[in-house]
């Protein structure tokens, strides 16, 4: 009878210990599991720091937010981008129930600043990315309009649109190079036609190289702020103090996918070299030294002798090109563009930008430790110093648009023919899931260098088609349609 005893106490002690446990868990430690997982989860490592400090900075006494908003939030735009023929998303019950019915139009949205008085508008090309109907709606008024595409940069996810109405408010651009790490700035957008939101913060860095672009010579430079920018805010305005223009909101570091702290925005002086030329040429007029260049890291710092070293390292360069024939050496250290100091790839990205093909250069370079001052003239994608024509052509029964092969192109895939497609809207293109800038190299095994001669044989062949080419990715893909 005592040895039962025994028994059920220590069971007893045991549940009472338990629960005691349990309680203690619940009131201090599950309180410092949370504390710890929001704070991994809301300030990533390397910028826990940036973002404690953030707290205890003043505003300045100065500062009117109030002017800088009412000047900018007039000309900020709700952009409606609708894709004709898909779903979303299908649930499981949509496999038995709905399998047969009518797939009907997707709709994706963002913001985008108005310009110019008659209705030109600036916006991420991601916003608009394979739309076939772009709706815009003016900060106040409670319209649609119906806004045609002037031309796109996916090399700097900026586009250029356009609605037929005069009188409109818009923002006035600032310089981008005279903004200041530490400024104040606002970030305003348009998200779910709200009617505008504003928020504040600083700027955090410059100069900033992400890595979200999937364009083969993508142009990353960005303005990073810790002011708020969320999903819909994509082609927004990040403003100065007076309201000016300093850049367009595109991009958040995320891991859930909403504000966590980093904003990045295009600079402002990228946006007016690419609207401009989009406007007078339809296409951007891109300049190249036909030279490769990466950002020195502390192995090549080591290899270079100089571990304090800043500039760009000079890793590849085109046999016969203009930086060959200017004196450019694989192992040079670009260390200054015209006259402007290079501190690293991103900061010599946005140097290039700004330049035409037919351009003159000045290059001063580190080589064995002396330097070396060297004039290049730019070359565009076909490598000659002539400003390019928009040669692509449109096809409304194909849905996309047509451009033979930049040499630039050749050389980057390694190949010696093909066309290239964009702007791909409903169409022939949309229905075999190609996606933007996809190089068509045969169809129906069939080679095909000229865009003219492409476009007629896929509008005028019936029966099966089958494309074979390149993906921007570089993978190589087949696909196939029957066409009735």
């Amino acid at each position: 009878m005592r040895k039962g005893f025994n028994v059920l106490l220590i069971v007893l002690i045991a549940f009472g210990s338990g629960i005691l446990g349990s309680v203690f868990y619940q009131y201090f430690g599950q309180k410092n599991f949370m504390v710890n997982h929001t704070l991994e989860e809301d300030m990533p490592n390397s910028f826990t720091s940036d973002r404690i400090s953030r707290e205890y900075v003043d505003v300045p006494i100065n500062a009117d937010f109030v002017k800088a908003s009412n000047e900018s939030r007039p000309a900020v735009v709700f952009i409606k981008s609708i894709k004709e023929g898909t779903n979303q998303s299908y649930s499981f019950r949509d496999m038995f129930f709905n399998f047969f019915s009518e797939r009907g139009p997707s709709i994706s949205s963002g913001s985008g600043v108005i310009i110019s008085h008659d209705g030109y508008i600036v916006t991420n090309h991601h916003v608009i990315k394979n739309s076939d109907r772009i709706e815009v709606v003016v900060n106040n008024r409670k319209k649609n309009y119906k806004a045609e595409i002037i031309g796109v940069d996916p090399s700097s996810d900026l586009a250029l649109i356009k609605i037929h109405v005069e009188n409109l408010p818009y923002i006035e651009f600032s310089n981008s190079d005279l903004v200041e790490v530490g400024e104040w700035v606002l970030a305003v957008g348009n998200p779910f036609n709200l009617s505008s939101t504003v928020t504040s913060g600083i700027v955090s860095a410059k100069g900033r190289n992400i890595n979200i672009s999937k364009d083969n010579f993508p142009i990353e430079s960005f303005i990073q702020t810790d002011a708020a920018i969320n999903p819909g805010n994509s082609g927004g305005a990040l403003v100065n103090l007076s309201g000016k223009l300093v850049g367009i909101n595109s991009a958040i570091i995320s891991r859930t996918g909403s504000y966590a702290g980093y904003g990045f925005a295009i600079p402002s002086n990228i946006v007016v070299k690419i609207i401009n030329d989009l406007k007078e040429f339809g296409l951007v007029q891109r300049a190249f030294i036909e030279a490769e260049v990466t950002d020195i890291d502390e192995q090549l710092a080591s290899k270079l002798g100089d571990e304090n070293i800043t500039g760009v390292y000079v890793a590849k360069i085109v046999a016969g090109g203009n930086a060959e024939i200017a004196g450019l050496k694989i192992e040079d250290v670009i260390i200054r563009f015209n006259e402007a100091k290079v501190k690293d790839r991103a900061g010599f990205d946005e140097h290039l930008a700004y330049m035409r093909p037919g351009d003159n250069t000045k290059l001063e370079v580190l080589r064995s430790a002396k330097i070396k001052k060297l004039d290049i003239l730019l070359v565009n994608s076909e490598g000659d110093a002539e400003l390019l024509k928009n040669t692509s052509i449109k096809s409304e029964k194909l849905g996309a648009s047509f451009k033979s092969l930049s040499k630039i192109d050749k050389q980057y895939f390694g190949i010696d023919y093909g066309v290239k497609i964009s702007n791909i809207s409903a169409g022939m293109m949309k229905d075999m899931n190609l996606p933007n800038d996809f190089i068509i190299l045969l169809v129906n095994n069939q080679k095909f260098s000229e865009a003219k001669e492409l476009v007629r044989v896929l509008e005028n062949t019936k029966g099966w088609i089958s494309v074979k080419g390149i993906t921007p990715e570089g993978w190589i893909i087949t696909r196939s349609i029957k066409v009735y």
